[in-house]
């Protein structure tokens, strides 16, 4: 089956939590995931993020159902490495 090894998401989310508090929230979903955030642009009561998140089998769902609970959206997945493995 194959996994998804990294993935680059384009995320609304509200000023609160901050950066570090969402990418630790993410990061905490599984002990492998390494996460990176990088504002984008700022609005009054909204940031624009890159997140970047690599791993060994990240699971997509649980990172939109996290996401959502913070308050904020995916606008879109920028990027993503899926490694296939081999069917016997």
């Amino acid at each position: 089956m194959a996994s998804i090894r990294k993935i680059v998401l384009d995320v609304l989310k509200p000023h609160q939590p901050n950066g570090v508090e969402f990418a630790t929230a993410l990061a905490e979903l599984s002990p492998d995931y390494q996460v990176r955030l990088t504002v984008v642009e700022v609005d009054e009561k909204t940031e624009s993020v890159m997140v970047v998140i690599e791993g060994e089998n990240i699971e997509f769902t649980p990172i939109g159902e996290l996401i959502k609970k913070l308050g904020a959206s995916i606008h879109s997945i920028d990027e993503v490495e899926v490694q296939g493995s081999k069917i016997d």
